[in-house]
This record gives structure tokens, sequence and C-alpha cells, in this order.
């Protein structure tokens, strides 16, 4: 138990050490210059659930579960349970209004020992709007909100190694019915694909038991989107390269801790002072293609490479379970001053019990920089049906 305790400080430690680290690494952009990368439907981007939430959005190579779909698909391949499934509730803005929230529902079924299926559907209402006119008059009033609707399938190549695809349906409803400079405003509509990776190999640590899993995800690799019936007037939807690694240890029967870390980069292009349109206000990309945006946007960065650098978003996360019932998290999350500068860590617990499981997320913002779930408490609600199968079984016995 004493090993466990010191192992258990250790990895805190660590993780308090790199996100330090990550605050004063590259303290600067270029020249000082704020260059964020904007795309359209960032709700794409939204960690969906409380168990992520919890360990700094924190989820490529994580242990599998419901809500794999979003972070990496493959990992289903090796799910223990036959069928599972989860809800998440997350306010948004919390602190301002009361009706704007992102609801997230997921779930699997294994098809065979190899094969899995899934499927998602991502929610973001943002509530009550009036819609003014140039001059301030009220035009309207509406409720836009914004889907998706996922598909996965996720295979073994091994024993230790999976892949994974998921397709996505996207529908964005901004101000449907509304006038910009005499143009109609429409529902925006694309189709995208994840593509992604996942392996887990046992690796001896003197008497104890451990896993260390790796993963990489490109996910919404897809059409660009308009929200008018100008065809030139398509934005690039968050293409993203996800890749993490987690070590699970299990010390005895009773406890296991996992360290995680994750970076994530936008495979969009990054603004510059070339492509911007005064008569709009906006940046123009409709001349590259999305092989093009995202090939380029590794080199692309007007700083050149230590811009490249700074447009890397981290995660770092811990997990302790005690008997597979019981759970506490901790993580952080860095993005770099001039790309967004997000920073925040998080907490979380995690209850499982029977068939039911509750994980709670907390945010706390360690910068000037507010965000949308600063203080907010989020949850999901899990079920595994595997259980239920194996309670039957035990009732009937």
């Amino acid at each position: 138990m004493k090993n466990f305790q010191a192992l258990f400080f250790a990895c805190i430690g660590l993780v308090s050490a790199l996100s330090v680290q990550a605050q004063v690494a590259n303290p600067g952009g270029v020249d000082g210059r704020i260059n964020t990368i904007n795309t359209a439907v960032p709700f794409l981007r939204i960690a969906p659930n409380a168990r992520s939430g919890g360990m700094g959005d924190l989820g490529v190579a994580i242990s599998p579960d419901a809500n794999s779909i979003f972070w990496n698909s493959s990992k289903l391949a090796f799910v223990e349970s036959e069928m599972g499934f989860s809800l998440t509730y997350t306010p948004w803005l919390k602190q301002l209004v009361n009706d704007i929230y992102l609801a997230y529902l997921s779930g699997y079924k294994k098809v065979d020992d190899l094969s899995t299926i899934g499927f998602s559907l991502r929610y973001f209402s943002l509530g009550n709007i009036v819609f003014t006119d140039i001059t301030g008059t009220e035009t309207g009033q509406g409720r836009p909100n914004e889907f998706a609707v996922d598909v996965a399938y996720a295979r073994k190549l091994s024993d230790n190694i999976g892949a994974g695809v998921n397709l996505r349906y996207i529908f964005s409803n901004l101000a449907s019915g509304q006038q910009v400079n005499g143009i109609n405003i429409n529902p925006g509509q694309a189709i995208a694909a994840d593509i992604n990776f996942y392996g887990q190999h046992p690796v001896e640590l003197n008497d104890l038991e451990t896993v260390l899993a790796w993963g990489v995800n490109v996910s919404n690799i897809g059409t660009k989107i308009s929200y008018t019936d100008n065809a030139e007037n398509r934005d690039f939807l968050p293409t993203n390269l996800g890749t993490g690694v987690a070590w699970t240890i299990n010390v005895d029967d009773f406890n296991s801790i996992m360290i995680g870390a994750d970076i994530n980069k936008l495979l969009v292009p990054t603004p510059d002072t070339a492509d911007f349109d005064p008569s709009n206000g906006i940046f123009d990309y409709k001349e590259q293609s999305i092989v093009s945006g995202m090939l380029t946007s590794f080199s692309d960065a007007p700083g050149g490479f230590s811009e490249e650098l700074n447009e890397l978003i981290y995660s770092l996360g811990v997990e302790y379970w005690y008997d597979q019932q019981f759970a506490v998290r901790a993580g952080y999350f860095n993005e770099h001053s001039t790309k967004g500068n997000r920073k925040f860590f998080t907490v979380g617990i995690g209850l499982r019990y029977n068939v039911f499981g509750l994980d709670f997320s907390y945010l706390v913002p360690t910068s000037n920089q507010r965000n949308p779930l600063d203080n907010t408490l989020r949850f999901s609600l899990s079920f595994d049906f595997n259980d239920i199968k194996g309670k039957t079984k035990e009732a009937g016995s």
C-alpha cells in the first residue's frame, strides 16, 4: 500500500510539473500577436462527457467506454461489455444564461469478438435569440441549434491493435430565415468522417501489472459548410489530429491508477493578413481544398515553426480507481495564449453501482480568459447492459 501511495502522488506531481512547463513554454506568440484559428461548427470540438472532462479533456487513449465514439472509436473493439450507453448534460455559459447547453447520447453494441458498432448524437442549443438588423431594429426571434449524428465501426486488427471509422452528418441552424445585406441565411449542412487507431500493450513493472495504450484520431474530415446560397462562401470544419498515450497501473486487486496525455492540432489553414478580406471582415480560404488545407496546416503559420508549435493543445490527466467502483480524477488543459488562451484545471469523480455509472467533473480556470464552463458541474449517466445480463442470471440461479 505504501508503494501505491508513493506512485499515486508521484503521478499527481508529474501532472503538476507538466502543466507548469506548458504554461511557461513559448510564453509569447509571433511578435505577441493573437492569431487564433477559427472554423465553422466549433461545437464538434467540445468535450462531451464528464469522465474526460475531469481529466483536462483527455480521451484519445484512455480505456474504452460508451463515449469512445467522440475521442477514438477504434477503442470500441476492446470494450468488455456486450452493450453500453451514456448520456451527458453540459450547461454552457451557466453564469450568464440558463438555456444554452450541450446534450450528448452515445452507445455501442458488440457484433462479435472482433467488431463493434456505435452511434452518437450531439445536440447544442443556443437558447432564445432576438435577431436585429444593422440599425438595431428587431427582426424576429429564434432558437439556434446544431446537432451531429454519428455511426461508427471498430474492428480488432490483432490482439492489441484496433482501427475505427466514423461517418457524421452535421446540421447547423444559426439564423435560418434572416437576411444579411439582402442575402438569405440558411441552415448549414455537412458530411464528415473520422479515421482512428488504438493499441494496448501489457508492460511488466516489477511485480505490477500495467498496460500502455496509445491512440491516433483524425476527426471531422469533411465537406466545407455554408450558411448562404453562395457556394464560394464556405468554411472549414474543425478537422483535428488527436494523439494520446495512457499508462494504467494495476497496483493490486482493488487499486489502479492511470496517467495520460493528449496532444491536439487543428488541420485547417492558419489565418494570415494576406487572406483577410476587408469587405466582409473575414479570412478568405475558398481557393484551398479540404486536403490542401489539411496538408498545409503543418507549415502555413506566418510565424514559422515556432508558431506551428504554439498551435498544439495539451491535455494531461490522472484517474484513480478503487475496486472499479469509485474514481477520483484530475487534469490540466493548456492552449497557447496567442491561439485562444484556454488554460484550466479540472477535477472529477466517478461512481459505479451494479448496472449504473455516474461521472461528475468541474472546471477551474487558471487564466483571465473566460471559459463557458467556468465553475460549472457537468455529469454523465452510463448503463452497462452486460452487467444486467449477468445480474439476471444470478437472480435466476
